[in-house]
């Protein structure tokens, strides 16, 4: 192999992990574009009340199911784009991924009359499906988690204060957000939180492929 394929062979690398890191800017806008349309327009759903999940439920809860899997594939790729780039973070970022993919295929029990028809409230006991939901659910957020303070680590060392800074504000102010969710679902104002949950990691790995894209852009 001559030096000319060999350098053709790299840069169609590069191009293809750039394409691949291209699926995560992607992803995040979709995930919560997707969501936040089926929470403004489905029936009895309320953001104030209701987390995002239980959009998996109900006649209408293959949407949701396809914006958690495909979401999920381009978060993978994202990983796999990363993994080619550079190694850091990629398998907390396939985690995510492949944790946002389990949480749709676990669904959450119904609550405080959503899907319309559902007692109000929550639920007296929780089932199986809906316990591996939430612990998928957990599970991709302490993987993002993980992944801001890799990212922050590697920021720091690089002089990039003001994105390690955003990478620690995501990591901390994340597990807020959450505990703040779970302590409100009880009475029926979690949906926020939670929504907030879902937009600081989305935000944060679609922030994280943009700059991700400009490094590896073809000099």
């Amino acid at each position: 192999m001559n030096i000319t394929s060999m350098g053709q062979q790299v840069e169609s690398g590069e191009t293809l992990a750039r394409r691949l890191v291209l699926c995560g800017v992607i992803a995040g806008p979709l995930f919560i574009g997707a969501s936040l349309v089926q929470a403004l327009t489905r029936s009895g759903f309320s953001l104030t009340t209701h987390a995002i999940s239980l959009l998996l439920l109900g006649d209408s809860g293959w949407v949701q199911f396809a914006n958690f899997g495909v979401t999920g594939l381009l978060s993978i790729a994202f990983a796999v784009g990363v993994w080619r780039l550079q190694h850091w973070g990629s398998l907390l970022i396939g985690a995510y991924g492949v944790l946002l993919i389990a949480a749709a295929c676990c669904k959450p029990d119904p609550a405080f009359g959503f899907p319309p028809g559902s007692p109000e409230g929550a639920g007296s006991t929780i089932s199986g499906h809906a316990t591996l939901h939430s612990l998928a659910f957990f599970g991709l957020v302490l993987a993002v988690i993980a992944a801001c303070f890799v990212y922050a680590r590697r920021f720091r060392a690089l002089k990039l204060r003001a994105w390690a800074n955003y990478c620690v504000a995501t990591a901390l102010g994340t597990p807020i957000l959450l505990f703040a969710g779970m302590g409100l679902s009880a009475t029926g104002k979690g949906g926020l939180p939670l929504l907030g949950v879902a937009v600081a990691t989305s935000a944060w790995l679609t922030t994280i492929a943009v700059r991700l894209r400009m490094d590896s852009r073809p000099r």
